[in-house]
């Protein structure tokens, strides 16, 4: 299933997304009531589609876990998931326009995998990490590179207001473990890689986050970007692209 999160006439909502493009309206939010729908539809077309998962505690990245990744920003792949915290008014969604914030000259994309958790997990053995996935969705963890050198913690270079835009709508049924995932900056590809080159795979990822915290339902889990990162300017678009799940596309302003 594909589900959305989407404003019509001001008002917010989930939807399922048909085969037609047309989005079946949802009960409350499928997180915490399941699927369950209305006998609303909305064509696609006739709504503004929003970041599919507010999370409700946090975003968890995981930074350079492509070994190309890791290389082309001259350092070794980590021998454990290296781990940072993002906060959840750092959200944006598909199609929003990403403000990139004055102490910064130099950002970058970074198209990623995100896993959405869906139930209570702590201490979660990797063969069950399935039962505690709601869903994947394709993310940008927009970074701010002239403040991750020069600060040592990454919270402002990968926090700030927008920085990871989400969507554009969650798969809840995919094997994440081959997926092909690609970035396109202003049309030409920059980054293309697979979900396979992962150093730590999503089943190792989730549970070795879940010894160190409780993942809630509706938490982002980013897993990483293939290599070919670069710099982002004024007026420019960036599409990540992630197999099964579709295009998150957003265009970024000073």
């Amino acid at each position: 299933m594909r589900i959305a999160r989407f404003v019509v006439n001001d008002e917010p909502a989930y939807g399922l997304l048909n085969e037609d493009d047309t989005l079946t309206e949802l009960v409350g939010d499928p997180l915490y009531g399941g699927v369950q729908p209305t006998g609303n539809t909305h064509q696609l077309d006739d709504v503004r589609l929003v970041a599919p998962v507010l999370p409700r505690s946090k975003v968890v990245g995981v930074g350079r876990n492509y070994a190309d990744h890791a290389k082309e920003m001259g350092s070794e792949p980590p021998a454990s998931p290296m781990l940072f915290l993002m906060p959840n008014t750092a959200v944006a969604g598909p199609g929003e326009p990403i403000t990139m914030p004055a102490f910064t000259e130099e950002v970058s994309y970074e198209v990623e995998l995100a896993v959405v958790i869906g139930r209570i997990a702590k201490e979660v053995p990797e063969e069950r990490v399935p039962e505690v996935i709601f869903g994947y969705t394709v993310a940008n963890d927009v970074t701010a590179r002239d403040a991750q050198r020069t600060d040592g913690q990454w919270a402002r270079a990968k926090g700030f207001d927008s920085s990871v835009p989400l969507g554009p709508w969650v798969e809840t049924d995919l094997d994440p473990a081959d997926l092909e995932i690609s970035g396109r900056l202003n049309g030409s590809t920059v980054q293309d890689g697979t979900t396979a080159d992962m150093i730590f795979d999503v089943p190792f990822l989730i549970s070795y986050i879940s010894q160190a915290m409780t993942l809630l339902p509706g938490d982002v889990i980013l897993t990483g970007t293939p290599a070919g990162v670069g710099l982002l300017a004024e007026g420019d678009t960036f599409e990540g692209e992630v197999e099964g799940i579709g295009v998150l596309r957003n265009t970024f302003r000073r």
